[in-house]
């Protein structure tokens, strides 16, 4: 066995001759411990804060989205077609018009993006996990797909006779300013089947109805579309997917996958989550100075021993090492320790919701192997450092005078 790991364990685990010593120690060890643990949790916290905020994307953010690279529109022909069909990986893809629209019901407006989507969209989005009431659109061109806000904004519900209709306004596509107004917009009559929920501000943003409508609408070709959503596979190289869509139309398209659909929220996230870590980080530095100072501590205490064991022939660096592996010791069994009360916690919330945002929602966590890593590493790496500094402290002065 290695002499300096021997007598590391022995130091670290029997009581010194001193019993503040022993508290000293203790108080180390627990630093070690509430550092991991408070680690953990923050960052599975965040981790689960990030999986909750990204999910309300998920609903209308496809796998891949295709915009044309100039303009609003871009023509999208049965070749095409049949081209995006062959590409592997592909599950399904839905042809997407959307324009900025007035919406009107009885004597109330308010504005609202329209968004006409083929019967592949369904395919593409589940869109009828996300109804609140009645029905998904069924083909029909004179029917249309509310969210929750604008229900609520317009006073309007689901209708079941086709007596109530909500009208839709676009502007005409030109230049100038036109002289009678009630000429610059296009208008067409919409029956309200269902109304979706997902959030407050997506359930204000989307008006759901065919592509067919939305085209005639906004007096578009049956070729023309304002993007494409797709579908891919849960295992396939998106990368690869991207530039074969690109190629088929001649590099005149842009291609986002949901990350850079969201890329502000990413970002915005992700800075949270490593400002969270540092500030933590930072804290648990502090604490783990303890280590260091315990280490010594019982080099004070044990420095009868240390003259025994240089007078019969151990070199200074092996006695360094028992005081470093000491260390060492210490701030592994603190982290696995800090670690498991910490995944104990999280289990608990996520099983009990121990700690509530609101009386319905509790707090979302999420368990992450990359962050159990990234806690274990940075603890260890901090206490190494610590019993480092506290070990090269040992010379032959020290330990002879």
């Amino acid at each position: 066995m290695n002499f300096p790991f021997y007598i590391a364990k022995r130091y670290l685990f029997s009581p010194g001759s001193s019993n503040a010593i022993n508290i000293i120690t203790g108080i180390a060890a627990a630093g070690v411990v509430i550092g991991a643990m408070s680690l953990f949790i923050v960052l599975s916290g965040f981790s689960g804060l990030k999986d909750f905020s990204l999910q309300f994307s998920t609903f209308f953010d496809p796998d891949l989205k295709v915009f044309p690279e100039k303009g609003k529109t871009f023509t999208f022909s049965e070749s095409q077609k049949q081209a995006l069909s062959n590409i592997k990986g592909i599950i399904a893809f839905s042809e997407i018009v959307e324009e900025r629209a007035i919406l009107e019901f009885r004597d109330k407006q308010t504005m609202a993006f329209i968004k006409g989507v083929d019967t592949a969209y369904k395919k593409v989005i589940v869109a009828d996990s996300i109804l609140s009431y009645g029905n998904w659109l069924t083909g029909n061109d004179s029917q249309v797909v509310i969210g929750n806000g604008i229900s609520r904004d317009l006073s309007i519900g689901v209708e079941q006779v086709y007596t109530n209709f909500l009208v839709l306004y676009v502007p005409k596509p030109g230049k100038g300013i036109p002289t009678n107004p009630s000429q610059a917009f296009r208008k067409q009559a919409f029956v309200n089947i269902g109304v979706y929920g997902v959030n407050e501000e997506l359930d204000k943003k989307y008006v759901f109805t065919t592509v067919v409508a939305a085209r005639n609408l906004l007096g578009l070709a049956p070729d023309k579309v304002t993007h494409l959503e797709i579908k891919t596979g849960a295992q396939v190289d998106q990368q690869r997917i991207r530039e074969q869509i690109k190629n088929i139309f001649n590099n005149q398209v842009v291609v986002k996958n949901r990350m850079q659909l969201n890329d502000t929220l990413y970002k915005m996230l992700n800075t949270e989550n490593l400002a969270s870590y540092l500030i933590i980080t930072l804290i648990a530095i502090i604490a783990l100075l303890n280590v260091a100072g315990a280490i010594i501590m019982m080099i004070i205490d044990k420095k009868s021993n240390l003259q025994t064991l240089f007078n019969i022939g151990s070199p200074i660096k092996d006695i360094r090492k028992i005081f470093l592996y000491q260390g060492f010791l210490m701030t592994f069994l603190g982290t696995l320790t800090g670690l498991l009360l910490g995944a104990l916690t999280i289990f608990l919330q996520q099983k009990f919701y121990l700690l509530m945002i609101t009386p319905s929602l509790p707090y979302p966590t999420k368990f992450n192997v990359f962050n159990f890593i990234i806690v274990f590493f940075t603890i260890i790496s901090i206490g190494g450092i610590a019993s480092y500094l506290a070990a090269i402290r040992i010379n032959r002065r020290l330990i002879t005078n």
